[in-house]
């Protein structure tokens, strides 16, 4: 429905920005477990606070969305989300910029090594 004099929608939806309230219970504690090993691995209590973990998660889940949001951003000229998009992003945070590079390293070198496993695989099958 649009507002003929000011020409605004006037009807409210959730977007982006505003993420449904399904959504939001959806996510929420999602990610308590490997948050809970996350910061026991950095020096926590091994059993931290619910509500700490909750604060971290909130955090995190806000960061990664607007990160996600300012990629797609950067995507919508191009019309595709990429890898370098998020990478452009973190350009000059050297260390998780580094640190990512190095993970999607790896995860090619697995792929490659997957590949290599199931052509042989399947050789071996058709010798049988």
């Amino acid at each position: 429905m649009h507002n003929s004099s000011t020409g605004t929608n006037t009807k409210t939806k959730a977007g982006p920005s505003q993420p449904s309230d399904v959504s939001l219970k959806r996510k929420r504690g999602m990610f308590q477990k490997d948050l809970q090993h996350m910061m026991y691995g950095f020096g926590d209590d091994p059993n931290p606070l619910p509500e700490t973990v909750a604060l971290v998660e909130d955090i995190v889940v806000e960061y990664v969305t607007d990160l996600v949001h300012k990629a797609q951003e950067i995507a919508c000229k191009r019309g595709k989300l990429l890898t370098e998009d998020f990478l452009y992003l973190i350009r000059r945070d050297y260390p998780k910029l580094h640190r990512c590079t190095e993970l999607l390293s790896m995860n090619e070198e697995l792929k490659q090594a997957r590949k290599v496993f199931d052509e042989n695989e399947e050789k071996l099958a058709a010798i049988d």
